[in-house]
């Protein structure tokens, strides 16, 4: 992805999430530069990788298949205190996060405003593959099923529990906007915890066609 492509989708959230009147911390809004010298006091936000996430998968095609993401608070195995972990995404019409699922992680995948949310349900294999059998879960404590590969529609206001092994692949219903998502979850590691059913690249690699607006979770290795 270009630099530039990354800054546009990013002031493009800055809107949707100032008329959606959803807050981000402070730090949020700082340039490059403000991190410079910070992170003795900040080192929970990079070391646990709060804070601005955009990806493609690797498909060079962000709105055809990718997802912004924004982890708002994360804990770390084995390092601090905190299990869980928030993040907020945005999702387009029509916009796919490819099939996954987690191997340790339970989280709550929930509409916050906006269009309605389409989720394509798996249960896994022991092999990883995609398994045949009814998919059972959970919509605001109600328990569901689907067969499977079926479709859960979530509209604001509404959430799901995903399970560790169950696959899931979502994108915004055409024709009824972008959606607000909210995740909360146990701690969250995108470095180990994803199983992806096709190959993709979870992090961007980015060409710098100009600077940063803001730095995303891969880039403070580089700059901070």
């Amino acid at each position: 992805m270009k630099r530039s492509e990354v800054n546009s989708i990013i002031t493009g959230v800055e809107q949707f999430f100032t008329k959606h009147q959803f807050m981000l911390p402070e730090w949020a809004s700082w340039s490059p530069s403000d991190w410079k010298g910070k992170y003795d006091k900040c080192f929970e936000i990079v070391d646990n990788s709060l804070g601005w996430d955009i990806t493609d998968f690797g498909s060079g095609d962000f709105y055809k298949r990718g997802l912004f993401l924004f982890t708002i608070r994360n804990g770390k195995f084995n390092v601090d205190k905190k299990p869980y972990a928030e993040k907020i995404m945005i999702v387009e019409e029509n916009q796919e996060t490819p099939m996954h699922f987690h191997w340790a992680k339970m989280e709550d995948i929930i509409n916050r405003g906006g269009g309605n949310l389409v989720i394509e349900l798996y249960n896994a294999t022991s092999e990883n593959k995609l398994d045949t059998t009814t998919v059972h879960f959970k919509t605001d404590g109600i328990t569901r099923t689907v067969k499977a590969g079926g479709k859960v529609i979530l509209t604001p206001g509404e959430s799901i529990c995903l399970e560790p092994g169950m696959y899931h692949r979502f994108y915004g219903e055409a024709g009824k906007g972008k959606v607000l998502v909210g995740e909360v979850s146990m701690v969250n590691d995108d470095s180990k915890d994803n199983c992806f059913y096709e190959t993709v690249g979870r992090f961007p690699v980015i060409e710098e066609d100009e600077k940063p607006l803001h730095l995303l979770v891969c880039d403070y290795s580089k700059f901070i």
